[in-house]
């Protein structure tokens, strides 16, 4: 269950061995804004697709599955028909792994049904680089043959290096390659936000520390 505060960032270890911590320098959506994304989006959806019809959710671990389930939820409220919902970790099918300083953070994939013949609309918090959203359609045809597959994304902050472009975009952010855009979800963190920032080196023996 999680908790009623929100969740402080973990160091996370960079190449060089420095411990670093994340800032955030400014917010670009409260709760009210991803609330209004997260029905925009649904509807935008329902338009495409004329309904629900075949339609399943999947949403890349992790806080992509949790607006996957709130896309759900808020399609069934407007078409008024259940829309399954699937969970895919991409932590084995990245391009990079082997490759990166810290341990991979594993999640759960839970996909119970078949998606051959669907059209699965992935979900992500943030799109980047295109990595990610690759290297989930890499683990979900694991899964079946789906007809079709579209993306759905809270963010879109650029800097694409694959060709892979959003169906469906709650904002469109301009960053800095240098910044860190984090989303913080309810069901994770405690509370709904979008916050741009950075990771900043800490001093030399000292550690974030989480109130007890």
């Amino acid at each position: 269950m999680p908790s009623d505060a929100p969740r402080r960032p973990r160091s996370v270890s960079v190449s060089s061995g420095v411990s670093s911590r994340f800032v955030e320098r400014g917010r670009l959506l409260d709760g009210g804004e991803i609330r209004r994304a997260v029905t925009r989006i649904a509807h935008e959806i329902l338009e495409r697709n004329k309904g629900a019809g075949r339609l399943v959710l999947a949403g890349i671990a992790a806080r992509g599955d949790d607006l996957a389930r709130r896309l759900a939820e808020e399609i069934e409220r407007i078409e008024g028909v259940p829309v399954r919902v699937g969970i895919i970790d991409i932590t084995f099918y990245r391009d990079d792994i082997g490759m990166r300083a810290e341990a991979p953070e594993v999640h759960e994939t839970r996909i119970d049904f078949d998606i051959t013949g669907t059209t699965v609309v992935l979900v992500d918090d943030v799109l980047f680089t295109g990595r990610t959203v690759r290297s989930a359609m890499d683990a979900l045809v694991d899964f079946g043959r789906p007809q079709a597959i579209q993306l759905a994304v809270l963010v879109d902050r650029g800097h694409r290096e694959l060709p892979i472009r959003a169906d469906y975009v709650g904002k469109n952010v301009p960053t800095r390659r240098d910044e860190e855009v984090r989303v913080r979800l309810t069901e994770t963190d405690g509370e709904d936000a979008v916050v741009v920032g950075e990771n900043v080196p800490m001093p030399a023996g000292e550690e974030e520390r989480t109130p007890a």
